[in-house]
């Protein structure tokens, strides 16, 4: 007998199955890092109560004196105990780190963020700036601040902190360029997010794991360099540090070895442990996001126009009359090898209420297409469009975003890869009841209730469980059946569908394609259909149109299209659909003898 486990029961196991904290514990190299790195943290706070004598308390019986039983660790050139020197000189050395530390994660992370995520002129400016502050000799400035400040250890921090910035700067820039690309971050988009939210809730948590790692380096790095400026003798001869102690026992090594020793020990631990913790838990907390998926469209450069193209049918709606109407939309790209134009004025309607299905082979131009009506087209990309309908509103003019506004509330977007379009890191539940919150303002019951609703509505019949599960526990048809809520959800009066059967098996196709059409027929919307099947086409659509390397080569009703197809490339689909059907009629009777069956099963 199956056990269907409660909602309750599947958000205790949904995420990972054990805390941060017990995944550590099982990382030994992490739990001896972190126990070393504690101890010398316990020690620099309890220094006062820890440290037998003043750390600057001289004695000239205890010049260069041997370990003992008073003076556990011996004494220096000057006659001061080498034990509290060292137990004060933890709590410089890591207040030092922390110092510097916070400072280049202040100027480094959110800028950085800010870079890769908006891009343009912004990102120049600010990757400008970090490439002038590491052209710029660090240690010979933080010799004339020295120099400047008398040796002021605070300022001497912050000046470091400003110089291993860019360090910050660059790795959250690089991750958030990685992130803004994923496919979920752009259906956040479109389920109407606003950046600040996408900002908030997707990017800086991936961000998260590189700055801890970066942390641990960092943090080892500004106490190596800071133990160097005082070795070199800057700073206050008052204030105990592992740097200074290492001058002394410099000097003395041939000596008295062990003045050396301790202080390079004490230094060597607490750097090793940062990098080792960093490392593990940058490790454990990382947001492990699928990879980028993009099919690069290829276009021929002596394409024809569209307008000399032949077409078939009649669009009876056009322009603020229709759902979507786009008139002469131009894409092109700039390469190093010029500019690549992939796709050429083309020009479509769709009806409200109407099913339009846009097919052609990988290449044709469909999906850029539509993600020029989403605005969701690279930034490299140049497009161009005398005029673009939405519902009612001319968008080609419209601000970035004013164009957001209708994400999610007027327009619905169905996505190929639906793993791709989930983020790993958040349940499915949260996925939907976000935009529900963000744009709608419900409070957590109420969004968890429309949210159950419609995850019924699409055919899930367990919801509470989907909700409380991660991406990668449930299958690709109860995903895509996912994304077809958050689309709908809303509403909206046209709804989008890039592909979205392409990564589900048959039996699923089928059912994800009949759950289409019955929401179209249920809610009236107006459904753009990509598909590079002229099946689905035959199957669903009422209009079809028909692209070939970025060109609009074929136009008009699907039953017209199928009996008389104006375009050789048109009859070429059709008659490859044919041959697949073709195939698929002789599985089923192979099938059907070879079972011996009297009935015949569709494959």
């Amino acid at each position: 007998m199956t056990v269907i486990p409660t909602a309750e029961q599947s958000a205790k196991t949904a995420g990972p199955q054990r805390t941060l904290w017990r995944r550590f514990l099982h990382r030994p190299l992490g739990v001896i890092s972190l126990i070393a790195f504690a101890l010398v943290l316990l020690v620099a706070v309890l220094a006062p109560l820890l440290a037998p004598y003043d750390p600057n308390l001289v004695d000239f019986t205890l010049v260069k004196a041997p370990p003992g039983a008073e003076h556990w660790l011996g004494g220096d050139s000057s006659g001061r105990d080498i034990f509290s020197r060292l137990v004060f000189g933890a709590r410089t050395t890591i207040y030092g780190a922390v110092v510097a530390c916070v400072v280049a994660i202040v100027l480094g992370v959110p800028f950085g963020v800010l870079a890769g995520y908006s891009r343009g002129r912004i990102d120049v400016f600010c990757t400008w700036v970090s490439d002038a502050i590491q052209s710029i000799p660090g240690m010979l400035a933080l010799l004339i601040v020295a120099g400047g400040t008398g040796s002021n250890f605070t300022l001497l921090m912050i000046t470091l902190g400003i110089f291993i910035s860019p360090g910050y700067f660059r790795i959250s820039r690089s991750r958030t360029v990685h992130v803004r690309g994923e496919a979920y971050v752009d259906a956040a988009r479109v389920a109407g997010l606003g950046d600040l939210r996408i900002l908030a809730s997707h990017v800086i948590k991936a961000v998260y794991a590189p700055v801890i790692i970066q942390t641990g380096l960092t943090g080892g790095l500004a106490m190596g360099i800071q133990a160097g400026l005082q070795f070199l003798g800057v700073g206050s001869s008052n204030t105990p540090s592992w740097g200074a102690m290492m001058n002394d026992g410099f000097h003395n090594m041939l000596t008295h070895p062990l003045m050396l020793l301790w202080p390079s020990v004490a230094l060597a631990i607490c750097i090793a442990s940062l990098a080792i913790m960093g490392s593990t838990l940058g490790d454990l907390v990382s947001v492990r996001t699928p990879m980028e998926v993009r099919k690069r469209r290829k276009a021929k450069d002596s394409a024809a126009a569209a307008a000399d193209q032949p077409v078939s049918g009649s669009l009876q709606h056009t322009g603020e009359n229709a759902a979507l109407s786009i008139s002469d939309l131009q894409v092109a790209y700039q390469s190093p090898s010029g500019t690549k134009e992939v796709l050429h004025r083309v020009s479509l309607d769709a009806a409200p209420g109407e099913v339009l299905g846009i097919v052609g082979e990988s290449g044709s131009g469909k999906t850029q297409t539509i993600l020029s009506v989403l605005n969701l087209l690279p930034h490299e990309a140049n497009v161009d469009c005398t005029t673009m309908w939405v519902d009612g509103t001319e968008v080609s003019r419209l601000s970035p975003g004013k164009r957001q506004e209708l994400l999610g509330t007027r327009i619905g977007y169905i996505p190929q890869e639906p793993m791709s379009n989930l983020d790993p890191s958040y349940p499915v539940g949260r996925h939907l009841t976000e935009p529900l919150r963000t744009v709608h303002c419900l409070d957590k019951a109420a969004a968890r209730d429309r949210a159950r609703e419609i995850l019924s509505r699409v055919g899930i019949h367990d919801p509470d469980r989907i909700m409380a599960s991660y991406p990668h526990q449930v299958s690709g048809g109860i995903a895509q059946r996912v994304l077809i809520a958050g689309a709908v959800i809303f509403r909206p009066p046209i709804l989008l569908a890039d592909e979205p059967t392409t990564a589900l098996d048959v039996t699923v196709q089928a059912e994800v394609l009949e759950l289409l059409r019955d929401l179209q027929r249920e809610y009236d919307m107006a459904l753009v259909l990509v598909t590079h099947n002229f099946g689905v086409v035959a199957d669903i659509c009422d209009r079809v149109v028909v692209m070939k390397d970025g060109n609009v080569v074929e136009t008009g009703e699907v039953a017209l299209t199928f009996a008389e197809p104006s375009d050789p490339y048109t009859a070429e689909l059709i008659a490859a659909s044919l041959d697949d059907a073709a195939d698929r009629h002789a599985l089923d009777a192979e099938f059907a003898r070879t079972s011996g069956e009297g009935t015949t099963v569709q494959v």
